[in-house]
């Protein structure tokens, strides 16, 4: 299958997890990927295994919270690639603790990484997609916009990528630009696994705790979210704008 043949993708936060597979599905399937992370050096090992599999892949190195340096990026690639297709919004941290705990440092990192970058981002790429008069983008939210104990700045940001999501839906359309989002549920990444060592648990059994509340009875793979987000990236998803899918294993 060839969906992304031509097209330039931007997958942020691809070192690893979410991010570095969503970069191997979009080339595996044609695309020719940059993979954005702080730096270089974090992005390069993804790249490499996407070249050795045949795909087309570069790293770049960006601080998405530094809206100048999100412009110069964009900018690079359209420069270097000629065109910006899809940009996946991927970029994310945890700084978990209960409300009267967390210092206002922690509430803001969490603000600025997990939703004032993909604004943006998505500034930035649209300044590209709307002349070409074409565009995906997906923006990575979670179950826990729906509330969760212990994430007030993860839920807040999470919820305002729904909201963020939707609004833009609403003003790219008429430039046949689609916007989604996929929120995902408990996913087995490098992420997850620093929640249960946050909270004290063993990571194969905090999995298995998580697998036993989920209906599928088992956790994702950063493999099954790529998947989705490849298809609201494509042209098979091209009247699905302003949405945001639950990818949860059936999690109420």
């Amino acid at each position: 299958m060839d969906r992304f043949t031509n097209r330039v993708a931007v997958v942020t936060g691809a070192a690893q997890g979410i991010g570095a597979a969503t970069a191997g599905r979009l080339a595996g399937e044609g695309a020719t990927v940059v993979l954005v992370d702080l730096t270089v050096q974090r992005a390069q090992s993804a790249v490499d295994e996407i070249v050795a599999a045949g795909g087309a892949a570069v790293a770049v190195g960006c601080d998405v919270t530094d809206p100048v340096a999100v412009d110069a990026m964009i900018d690079r690639v359209v420069a270097e690639h000629g065109r910006i297709d899809i940009l996946v919004n991927n970029a994310g941290i945890t700084r978990d603790n209960m409300l009267f705990k967390m210092p206002v440092d922690d509430w803001d990192a969490v603000l600025r990484t997990n939703l004032s970058s993909m604004f943006h981002c998505c500034r930035a790429a649209q300044r590209h997609m709307v002349p070409a008069r074409y565009g995906k983008i997906v923006n990575l939210s979670s179950r826990s916009a729906l509330g969760n104990r212990g994430q007030v700045n993860y839920a807040a940001a999470k919820a305002g990528v729904q909201g963020l999501t939707a609004t833009l839906a609403i003003e790219l359309g008429p430039y046949d630009i689609n916007v989604n989002a996929v929120a995902p549920g408990y996913v087995a990444t490098p992420m997850t696994a620093a929640v249960a060592d946050r909270i004290g648990v063993d990571r194969d059994e905090h999995r298995r705790q998580v697998a036993e509340q989920t209906p599928l009875r088992r956790v994702g793979q950063p493999a099954e979210i790529a998947a989705v987000i490849a298809f609201l990236a494509s042209d098979d998803a091209s009247y699905v704008s302003g949405q945001t899918l639950y990818v949860n294993g059936g999690a109420r």
